[in-house]
């Protein structure tokens, strides 16, 4: 069973001049660390949307874990994690108080919460620092504590919208370690992200796309490897999507 299948999604938004994903077809196998790479306006952020259920495609289909999300979207909300770009934290509430609300979201009750919370808040390197306001963080510890509350539920699929952006190194690297413990237990995990070294060295795929397509799919070595000229990842990426500024 695929972890993710997008089949010919497109979605377009009003007054826009071209789709933000265009016929886009992508398949991600259970276990994948999958990177997902674009430059500004390329329909990544858009793409993990429908891929969530939080955007409905104008035509295509999702499926996660053979569920599709037209029909079984509930369900498919018991395996699949979100770690959104924005910070989906309430900062006048201290972590342990932001994840047990996101935990009962979840359904969790009674000492499997209180299991579930602590659990996390080690895994991301918080417990020390459990019963602050989320106002007091800084933006590297807001960041794991955003981590944090996507793994409540223990989901099968970690859906991640550029989850290192605006931090210091060390969080950077805690947050990566992470991660790849969560792919080494046998999570899937598709990360967009402008960091292309992040990319090369954490993620057995990628995906880059532009334009709302992706234009090359594999693993990062290989892809390097079919082009030749292109030393390293972010060659490559330049090579495909150009090298004109976008805002």
């Amino acid at each position: 069973m695929k972890a993710i299948e997008l089949t010919g999604l497109r979605k377009s938004y009003r007054g826009a001049e071209r789709p933000a994903v265009d016929d886009l077809n992508l398949t991600v196998d259970q276990g994948t660390f999958l990177g997902l790479l674009g430059p500004n306006g390329a329909g990544k952020t858009t793409t993990l949307a429908l891929m969530c259920g939080l955007l409905r495609p104008d035509q295509g289909t999702v499926r996660v874990l053979g569920r599709d999300l037209a029909t079984d979207l509930e369900k498919v909300k018991h395996v699949l994690g979100l770690v959104p770009q924005e910070l989906a934290l309430y900062p006048t509430l201290t972590a342990r108080e932001n994840l047990g609300f996101f935990g009962r979201m979840h359904g969790l009750t009674g000492s499997r919460l209180k299991t579930r919370v602590d659990e996390c808040l080690a895994l991301v390197g918080l417990e020390g620092s459990a019963d602050r306001l989320v106002s007091t963080y800084s933006g590297g510890m807001k960041r794991r504590a955003n981590l944090a509350a996507g793994l409540l539920h223990e989901p099968a699929v970690l859906v991640l919208d550029e989850p290192t952006v605006g931090i210091d190194a060390q969080s950077r690297n805690a947050i990566l370690q992470r991660l790849g413990e969560l792919n080494r237990r046998g999570v899937t995990l598709v990360y967009a992200t402008h960091y292309m070294e992040e990319a090369q060295q954490f993620c057995s795929q990628v995906a880059i796309m532009d334009q709302g397509k992706v234009l090359a799919w594999g693993a990062p070595g290989e892809l390097v490897a079919q082009r030749p000229g292109c030393a390293n990842l972010e060659k490559l990426f330049l090579e495909l999507t150009g090298r004109y500024l976008r805002d």
